[in-house]
């Protein structure tokens, strides 16, 4: 009964400490409301606008433009890009329209969508049109031959595709945010990255020098809440913690239960 108690009591304390440390991993996100919220989106890689998860990022331009938006993405997170487009006028429009939401990593290659409607065709009266991709999780290390998504900046690209030469040009607007999902130990790899994927982290930082033509190369201005982890802690620490503990206290146990009582009363000495 006393083992019993003391498991109890152990299983207890270790479920109240691990609990805050897994509720407390998943990102917070900032009001759909925020002045600091972009109001414009790039035109190329080069120029795509900083968003920050979570935020609401709003753009206009023009059907069959691109636009061009980047966030951070860090180690066991899956991130899902979410776009709603509202669309011309139903009577300047003469046929449906096809809009194709794409994600790219910090090395600029094409990410596969787990599940999502990536691209999706609107009606000619229809208003507005919605699309998402939801990212496999964010690996923290990965063979240099895989296509695995790694820590770093993303790039979303919203186009319409295959529009007739007399609705291009049309006004439109666009709507996207990115939420992240905090996927914890279960994506866990045996070894990180020595910097997150974002512009400018390969080249050398020097200040400019008009004389010699050199100029410091900007690095992406924004990262995750808690800086870039590259997935040196997860919540499998903590559960592999709890097994170790657990075991030690399961051996504890048999050993009480089956090492007897000692000698019996009725054997004498010396037998």
């Amino acid at each position: 009964m006393r083992f019993g108690h003391v498991l109890s009591t152990t299983l207890l304390l270790l479920g109240a400490a691990a609990a805050p440390a897994v509720a407390d991993s998943s990102p917070s996100p900032s009001p759909s409301g925020d002045d600091s919220a972009p109001t414009r989106a790039g035109t190329s890689f080069r120029t795509a606008t900083e968003i920050e998860q979570g935020t609401q990022a709003t753009a206009s331009g023009s059907a069959g433009d691109y636009l061009y938006w980047s966030f951070p993405a860090d180690a066991g997170q899956r991130p899902t890009v979410k776009a709603t487009v509202k669309l011309p006028e139903a009577s300047t429009r003469g046929a449906a329209e096809t809009w194709q939401v794409d994600v790219y990593d910090g090395l600029r290659r094409r990410q596969a969508c787990q599940y999502g409607a990536q691209t999706r065709t609107a009606a000619q009266d229809a208003a507005s049109v919605e699309l998402s991709c939801t990212l496999r999780t964010v690996r923290a290390w990965s063979e240099t031959w895989a296509d695995d998504p790694l820590p770093g900046t993303y790039y979303i690209r919203l186009t319409a595709t295959g529009l007739p030469a007399s609705e291009l040009g049309l006004p439109v607007s666009a709507e996207v945010k990115v939420d992240s999902k905090d996927i914890g130990g279960a994506a866990a790899v045996d070894g990180s990255l020595g910097k997150p994927l974002v512009p400018g982290i390969a080249t050398s930082a020097k200040e400019s020098d008009p004389a010699s033509g050199s100029s410091k190369t900007a690095l992406s201005s924004i990262e995750p809440d808690d800086g870039w982890t590259s997935g040196w802690w997860s919540d499998r620490w903590v559960w592999t913690a709890i097994g170790g503990i657990l075991a030690a206290l399961a051996g504890i146990g048999g050993y009480a239960l089956t090492r007897g009582t000692g000698r019996p009363s009725r054997v004498p000495p010396g037998v």
